[in-house]
C-alpha cells in the first residue's frame, strides 16, 4: 500500500457513502466487470488534488440524471494496487490514468475520462459530460 488507510479513507468514503462499492481484489474487478449486461460506473479514485476538487464531485454530480447506471463501483489506485491493475486491464487500450472515471455496457467499456480529461475542468464539466454518457448508454 502506498498510502496509510488514515489519510485515504475519507477520500474512499467520499464515495462510498454516496452509493460506489470499493472494489478491493482482482476476483470482485472481474466479476463486475465481466457482467454480461447492464451498465457499470466505475471511478478510479486517487489521492491527487484533482480526484477531490473534480473527479469524485463530477462522478456524484454526474448521477442527478434521469438515466444513471446500474452499478456504481470504485478502484481505489496506489491503495488496493492489484485490483486497481486488473481494473486497467479493461481500461485498455488506455494508459493507467488516476483519477478516472469508466462506463461499461454489457461488459465493454463504452465511455472514459482520463486524468488529463479531468484535471481543470470543474466536477459541473465532468458531470455533463458522463450524463451525455448515461443518456446515451443506460
Amino acid at each position: 500500500m502506498m498510502y496509510p488507510p488514515n489519510l485515504t479513507a475519507p477520500m474512499a468514503k467520499e464515495l462510498t457513502q454516496f452509493g460506489f462499492e470499493e472494489l478491493q481484489t482482482p476476483d470482485k474487478v472481474s466479476e463486475v466487470l465481466e457482467q454480461p449486461s447492464g451498465t457499470v460506473l466505475m471511478v478510479v479514485n486517487s489521492v491527487c488534488g484533482c480526484a477531490a476538487a473534480n473527479a469524485r464531485p463530477g462522478a456524484k454530480l454526474a448521477l442527478d440524471n434521469e438515466k444513471k447506471p446500474e452499478k456504481l463501483v470504485t478502484v481505489f489506485a496506489g491503495v488496493d494496487q492489484e485490483a486497481t491493475a486488473k481494473a486497467r486491464e479493461y481500461l485498455l487500450p488506455y494508459p493507467p490514468s488516476s483519477p478516472a472515471i469508466a462506463l461499461f455496457k454489457d461488459g465493454k467499456l463504452v465511455h472514459f475520462l482520463e486524468r488529463h480529461h479531468i484535471e481543470g475542468r470543474s466536477a459541473e464539466i465532468i458531470a455533463a459530460n458522463l450524463q451525455m454518457a448515461f443518456d446515451r448508454y443506460c
